[in-house]
């Protein structure tokens, strides 16, 4: 069995894939694979819609919340939030917790003026800023709820008066949260969701509409809540993958089942990066991530041997990010306990051999 870590594309349940291959063959025996129906079709229809009322169930949405499924990644919605959100005549706020905070502020300032009112970068992102203010009058806030290069996390989200903007890509449906709170919520499938091709957005219709700038008809959050997701091609087979394992999730108990186990396999990891005197983690404790564990080796030197070991178990995707090194271990909700579990029992291996 491969113990699979990788931080993305990453982790699906098995029965999702057993379902997707068969439909890519013949969907609900109609005798046309998955990737050829039409996405006008009554059949299509019937998948994006429970795609989208799941995600409302899951995440207890109000009716002001809409639910679309988008084309392009987590990157496309750091041009696209600010093309709708902001003007030249007023001020977004950001939170700089890491590479991906950085490239939503980078793209937020070809619309409008940007005010990073907090950054982690004066220890490397290793703490989520505590301290700060934010505007009254800013056209939003923008934080990035999950870190998987640093592998921190927003343990608490904060309350703001202003439209709260989140990008959950990686920890989306990890967690119990008042989803509510946020005005706009994006994610790219390919942690939690789904396969990569699809990018969810989560928004609060009563916040568009409010700039006077021309907006692109298909950069338009309007148009796509009027034409339900189908205002161009829809990726179908992205959309069908992440119905299934909304589906996985639901009959797993929903989000605060889920939580439940990633508590445990967090727990049971970082526990023993504490006590391994080989390893150690590089994130504040109270800002650890339970998505992604990221911890380097008290000797440099054994971190290749380290690699070499565990991929003689089946031990994939555990190398860190390149530009903070070490290792990163991403427990998403599909990876079972019993992979951790390995992992943690090759950690203790490693440090008998290397005492």
């Amino acid at each position: 069995m491969v113990h699979n870590f990788n931080a993305g594309p990453s982790i699906l349940p098995k029965t999702v894939f057993e379902q997707a291959s068969q439909a890519v063959l013949d969907y609900n025996n109609t005798g046309l694979s998955i990737l050829e129906i039409g996405h006008r079709t009554s059949t299509f229809q019937s998948i994006m819609d429970e795609a989208r009322a799941l995600v409302k169930e899951l995440m207890q949405l109000s009716d002001n919340h809409e639910v679309l499924f988008l084309h392009g990644g987590a990157s496309t919605q750091f041009m696209q939030v600010p093309m709708n959100l902001l003007d030249d005549k007023k001020t977004s706020a950001y939170a700089d917790t890491g590479v991906w905070g950085q490239k939503a502020v980078k793209e937020a300032k070809l619309f409008g003026n940007v005010e990073v009112v907090c950054t982690g970068k004066e220890s490397n992102y290793t703490v989520i800023p505590k301290d700060f203010a934010i505007p009254n009058d800013a056209a939003y806030f923008h934080i990035t709820t999950n870190n998987t290069i640093y592998g921190s996390q927003w343990q608490k989200i904060p309350k703001v008066s202003i439209p709260l903007v989140g990008d959950m890509s990686s920890d989306i449906f990890s967690r119990v949260i008042d989803f509510n709170s946020f005005d706009l919520i994006y994610a790219g499938a390919q942690k939690n969701m789904g396969p990569a091709g699809v990018n969810l957005v989560v928004v609060n219709k009563n916040i568009l509409g409010k700039i006077k700038r021309p907006i692109p008809t298909i950069m338009d959050y309007r148009n796509h809540i009027k034409d339900g997701s189908m205002l161009n091609t829809p990726p179908v087979f992205a959309v069908y993958v992440c119905m299934l394992t909304l589906r996985w999730l639901k009959e797993l108990g929903g989000v605060a089942a889920i939580e439940k186990k990633n508590n445990e396999k967090a727990a049971l990891l970082y526990n023993e990066i504490d006590r391994n005197p080989l390893f150690t983690g590089t994130v504040a404790k109270e800002d650890r991530s339970k998505m992604n564990v990221c911890f380097v080796m008290q000797d440099p030197a054994l971190e290749e041997k380290f690699l070499a070991f565990v991929k003689e178990l089946q031990i994939i995707g555990i190398k860190g990010h390149r530009l903070v090194g070490g290792f990163r271990a991403s427990l998403y909700n599909a990876l079972p306990i019993s992979s951790v579990q390995v992992l943690v029992d090759a950690m203790k291996s490693f440090a008998q051999q290397h005492a």
